[in-house]
């Protein structure tokens, strides 16, 4: 079963990328070629970590979603497409985010490994789509999907803010608008004008959701609870919830 697994996650995404690839330019080809490599490679160390043998049911929905970010980014390596197929890859993978949670629990197969893969694709995605939106509305699109990122690398040096979080519906609110404002902006639909100022509404809410949420860290943690999770980080990565799209 373990082998059938891994084999199965190292043909398809190189299947599916690589199709796509052979219509596309040598630089999309290989960003095909490296994102299925490191798809395949880090899903294995997650599981071999998290003590999982093998994809659960909503672990392969993610997988599925996975590759549509790899196929945009390959479009964006390539440049020069119409920036429908963009949206659309996107739009999928962005509709179908709700539904490997809902079978996770269903199926009674939700994990850590599973929650952190989800919010990794999304994480990308994201800053995939903020890459594409740069070309036209400027390099401060960006700030939006570097700062999930940003926070990861700050939280190394201050363990107090990988503790988790309380449940938010204005957090999950938030990161829904980055994703359905980014595709809208990246489909050009839109004036320059109009989306700018979309854009700039959601990366504006989001620095308001990262800020509640580092302050609301900073007031309850406990020298206690920072040693604790730093001990536990030495294990395994406690995953938080905080993120562009989840």
């Amino acid at each position: 079963m373990i082998k059938q697994d891994l084999l199965l996650r190292s043909v398809v995404p190189a299947w599916v990328l690589a199709a796509g690839a052979v219509f596309l330019s040598p630089v999309a080809w290989a960003t095909g070629v490296v994102y299925g490599v490191a798809l395949v490679l880090l899903t294995e160390w997650g599981l071999r970590r998290s003590g999982r043998p093998a994809f659960g049911p909503a672990d392969w929905i993610t997988f599925a979603r996975a590759l549509l970010v790899g196929c945009a980014a390959e479009l964006i390596a390539e440049g020069g497409f119409p920036v429908g197929w963009l949206a659309g890859l996107a739009g999928v993978a962005l509709l179908l985010d709700g539904l490997d949670g809902q079978v996770a629990r269903r199926t009674g197969t939700a994990s850590e490994f599973g929650a952190r893969f989800d919010m990794e694709v999304d994480a990308f995605l994201i800053l995939l789509l903020c890459i594409q939106v740069s070309h036209t509305l400027g390099l401060w699109v960006l700030a939006i999907g570097l700062m999930r990122y940003a926070f990861v690398a700050a939280s190394w040096a201050l363990p107090w803010l990988t503790a988790p979080l309380y449940p938010s519906m204005a957090r999950k609110t938030v990161a829904a608008v980055q994703g359905v404002v980014l595709v809208v902006a990246a489909s050009e639909l839109l004036p320059v004008a109009v989306s700018s100022a979309l854009v700039g509404v959601a990366l504006g809410s989001l620095v308001w959701s990262f800020g509640r949420d580092v302050v609301w860290l900073a007031r309850h943690r406990t020298p206690g609870v920072v040693v604790e999770l730093t001990r536990v980080s030495l294990r395994r990565p406690v995953w938080r919830g905080h993120n562009q799209a989840a």
